[in-house]
This record gives structure tokens, sequence and C-alpha cells, in this order.
């Protein structure tokens, strides 16, 4: 649920010692073609959150059949499967199943044209414009490559195929609904996202903060409406946001510290009827990015302080001060914990190559991947990328050719055999190493 970022440079999906035999490239590498018509079928069939149903029971069936103990439903839609193979840490492996209320423009041939209607009531086309697809054709290809490889191994894989990511809440769902009291608590914590903003099979890992909290804010602007040839016996609430709008800039610009990201846009705002009519209410709908609950709480705090000493100066009444409301679609701040991120960073830079294995930055974007570290922070958690731009576009792109559509796009079409062969690859590696004998 989170926009693109850009990195210099392309890269040869050829890795180190390709022609030396691999276990885990082998494997992958022979699961390809099974998991590309998974893929393709997940893409062309997407649902949206909270609504996961058939998307769920495919992913589960696909677990019952590697041997892993399957438990459906869980915070909704959500499936656990768990694979037990003797003493050892526990490792919680994630992917997220829901798809976007967007209508597809890729020109694939499997595109999807299903329609629905969204919990808000508005009927519109579905489409998996975050990479939810190969995150679960990933997913599937770990657990079977892991199924397969229960002797290089030791401990309890946890695999979780979690509803709702788009609406910051299917973890939090699963969590409420004892993710970690009826299943085995992790001791790690593992995830990846596709990335828009990167070479179709580049690596990239973030150490420390990742992705940022996401808050939804809503401001009801009060006013006192009238005849819009008599203002002056009204209290416009158009201008009265209008002047809200303006001092939140300032918010971040002149109150945050300037080495502590922050972002407050205003996405929306919704008010009046007519030409001739000053109406009694605006409503402003705001996104806000932070990273530290400090940060966060300041930017909560300060609209609510702006929007209420905007409408004093206005002379609004009391009883028609601004009502600020943080919604309950909280998304926090993703960190990945070291030692566990730069452990991976090692471990893949040693299977694909430097050229493959890139720190990226962290992003204004959010992820409720999260919410597991957040239950307990005693667990290592790291989430990562994997590039998705299809070759030619990104070398285009680089030379000032041509766009790339970010994610959440309708045009968004990743090189869907790359970020799964790869994804599924250092997933494998990684469970392996984390769990080795």
């Amino acid at each position: 649920m989170f926009g693109p970022f850009l990195l210099a440079g392309a890269m040869s999906l050829a890795a180190p010692g390709a022609a030396t035999a691999d276990p885990v490239r082998d494997a992958t590498a022979k699961a390809m073609p099974a998991l590309m018509t998974l893929y393709r079928d997940l893409h062309a069939n997407p649902e949206l959150s909270l609504h996961e149903e058939k998307t769920a029971a495919k992913l589960a069936a696909a677990a019952r059949a590697a041997g892993y103990d399957v438990t459906e439903k869980v915070g909704g839609t959500g499936v656990v499967a768990v694979l037990r193979n003797g003493a050892g840490p526990v490792l919680l492996i994630r992917a997220d199943m829901d798809g976007l209320p967007v209508i597809e423009d890729t020109g694939l041939p499997f595109a999807s044209k299903v329609r629905a209607v969204t919990d808000e009531g508005i009927e519109s086309g579905v489409m998996h414009a975050c990479g939810h697809d190969t995150h679960m054709a990933t997913w599937v290809g770990t657990l079977r490559n892991l199924a397969a490889m229960k002797d290089k191994w030791h401990g309890t894989v946890v695999m979780i195929a979690q509803p709702a990511e788009e609406r910051g809440r299917g973890a939090k769902d699963m969590l409420d609904d004892g993710l970690f009291t009826r299943f085995p608590k992790p001791d790690y914590a593992i995830a990846f996202h596709d990335s828009a903003g990167q070479p179709a099979g580049q690596i990239g890992l973030t150490p420390g903060y990742a992705l940022a909290n996401v808050d939804s804010v809503d401001v009801v602007v009060k006013g006192v409406g009238g005849h819009g040839a008599y203002p002056h016996t009204t209290k416009d609430p158009i201008v009265l946001a209008a002047r809200i709008v303006t001092t939140l800039q300032t918010l971040v610009a002149r109150e945050m510290d300037p080495q502590q990201p922050a972002v407050v846009t205003v996405g929306a705002i919704h008010g009046g009827s007519k030409h001739n009519i000053i109406g009694n209410d605006v409503t402003m709908l705001l996104t806000v990015r932070s990273f530290t609950p400090e940060a966060r709480k300041q930017l909560l705090d300060g609209i609510a302080r702006i929007a209420r000493g905007e409408a004093i100066a206005a002379g609004v009444p009391e009883d028609r001060m601004p009502v600020v409301t943080v919604k309950d679609e909280y998304t926090p701040a993703t960190f990945n914990t070291q030692p566990l991120v730069g452990r991976l960073q090692a471990l893949f830079a040693a299977r694909f190559g430097q050229d493959r294995v890139v720190e990226t930055k962290a992003v204004m974007g959010g992820e409720d991947f999260s919410r597991y570290w957040l239950a307990d922070q005693r667990i290592q958690s790291t989430i990562f990328w994997v590039g998705g731009v299809p070759k030619a576009k990104w070398e285009a792109a680089q030379a000032g050719k041509g766009t790339l559509p970010s994610l959440h796009s309708a045009q968004w079409a990743p090189d869907a055999e790359a970020v799964i062969g790869t994804a599924t690859e250092a997933m494998t590696a990684a469970a392996l190493d984390i769990l080795k004998r």
C-alpha cells in the first residue's frame, strides 16, 4: 500500500555461480511454471479487502497439499499454515491477499475483469495493483520448498496469508483472533514487497525504520451558513477551511525537526452545494505520515490545534469548533530489526551478488506487517523489497524516455517471473539460514 522509490542502476539477473548445483535455486526453477500459473489465476481473480474468501481457499489448499497443518478464517479470511520439524526457532512468513478497487489497464492477456462493490458502496473494478498476487505465489513457492527440504532445517514454520493489508487492519485482526496464542509464537518474522521503483530482480533492504506510520484524519470545519450575497451574516466554512489548509503547511515546514521525516497532505475537501449558498460545514480528508511515536503525536496534536486556532481567529462560536477525528485505519511504522536485516543483507549478497542487493531508503508509504513485531518486540523482523520493473521499461526510464507506473496504478504490471523467482529463492534461503541445523 505504498508508493515507489527510485534507485540508480540496472543489473543482470544472472547470479554468481549460476552453473553450480544449488538445491534452493534448482527447486525454485523447477517450481516456476506452476507458480506462474497460480500467479496468473490470482491476478485475474482479485478480491477486495476483508472479502478474500476464494483467494484464501486456494492458498489453504496449496498449504494442505504440501503437508502443513492449516487453519482458515483467522481474523476474518486469514490462513495460518504450520509445519513443525523438531525443536528449534519459530519463523513466521507472511503474504497479503487483498486486491484494490482499481480498473485494470495493463493490457495483460490475464488482466482482471472482476467488478465488485466496495464496503463504501461504490462499484469498481478490482485489480492486484500492489503486487499481492506475486506475494502469494512466492508464499506458495516458499512453503513447498521448505516442505521438500525438511532435512535441511529444524524448528517450526508459520506461514500466514493475511487479509486486508490495504485497509491497515488485517494483521491486527489476525493478532486479535489469537495468532500468537493459538499458534506457535515466532522468534523471527519475514515478508517481502514487490517494488515499482527498482529493476526486476533487485533486492532492497532498509535497516531500522523502513515504512511510515500512516494516519487518516477527518476534519469537519463548521461555520454558520447563509446567503452568498450576505457573507457578513455568516461564518464561511470554506474560507476557514482554506486558512486551515494553508496553516497546516507550516506544521511540517516550521514545527517539525527538519531531520525528522513527516508528511501532512490534504487529499480531499468537500463543501458547499450551490453558487449562492454559504454552507454550514466543510469536510477535509488528510493523510499523515511519520516514523516515531513522538513525531506522530506532534503532528496529530498540531492538526487539532491549528484547526481550532483558525476557527477561533475567524470568530466561530465555541459550539461550532472543528471536529478532528483520527480514523481507526492506522498503520504503525515498520521497523527492520538488527541483527536480522544485516544477516539477510549478507546472505542475499552472497547468493545473488552485490549488484542485485542494495540498501534502500525509508519511504513514507505504510505496511501493517509492523504489527507482528510491535505485538512482541523480542521478535526479529524484516520486510524487504524485490524489484518488479521490467528491464526494457527500467532502461527507458533511466534514459529519460519513459515514466514508470507506481504501485496502485492501473498500469502496474511487474515482471512477475523475476519477482516470484527472486523472492521465492530469497525467502527459502532466508528460512533455511534462520532455521539451519
